[in-house]
């Protein structure tokens, strides 16, 4: 792990970097979707528990490799948290989710480990459920204030909006899929994606 990987693995500064951008990045999810309707709730890849305050009222079940992170998001919340690897899980507990939310992270693995989670989360989706996933688009080459935030993000699969099109929809079938601007202060920090689907029927 890299000298920057394993500062931004403490809870308390990953939280600093995120706080300028966690309420805008999630704003889409907040916006097209009523949260406290959520009856089960699975957060992949949940850092130090950014999201948890959204699902009060939800069954939640966080996950993420990071041991700090997951101890952290305990004492905070008192929610269930479990630290695993979620591209390695085999098992995720409980009864199928009707609301499964992967905010932030598949910009961080490659296409094929992307595809096999997606194929995983798909089979943990109870049948009126919804997969939300919200990420960072591959930068342009100007401006250069969101080159040089992904080039401190430890992430380094930035994807355009086709190519996450392409992955999502094999399968899951959309429902919404926009892009927006993450702004710190008046300048575009950053260009989101959010996707919410539906699983696909695998006969299709």
């Amino acid at each position: 792990m890299t000298v920057r990987g394993r500062i931004v693995g403490w809870p308390n500064v990953y939280r600093a970097i995120q706080l300028p951008f966690a309420k805008a990045k999630f704003a889409p999810v907040r916006r097209r979707n009523d949260l406290g309707a959520a009856r089960r709730v699975l957060d992949v890849a949940c850092g130090p528990a950014i999201n948890t305050r959204y699902f009060g009222d939800s069954d939640y079940l966080g996950i993420d490799v990071n041991e700090r992170y997951i101890a952290y998001a305990r004492r905070k919340h008192g929610r269930d948290f479990v630290a695993a690897d979620v591209t390695t899980l085999r098992e995720v507990p409980g009864e199928p989710y009707d609301f499964i939310l992967v905010n932030g992270f598949l910009h961080h693995i490659p296409d094929s480990d992307v595809e096999a989670l997606l194929a995983r989360l798909a089979e943990e989706l109870a049948p009126d459920g919804r997969i939300h996933v919200v990420d960072i688009l591959r930068p342009q080459r100007r401006p250069l204030l969101p080159r040089v935030i992904q080039r401190c993000d430890r992430g380094s699969h930035f994807r355009s909006v086709d190519h996450w099109r392409r992955l999502l929809s094999a399968r899951f079938d959309s429902e919404v899929l926009e892009t927006y601007p993450i702004l710190l202060g008046w300048a575009t920090a950053a260009t989101a994606i959010y996707f919410r689907g539906r699983a696909r029927d695998p006969e299709r």
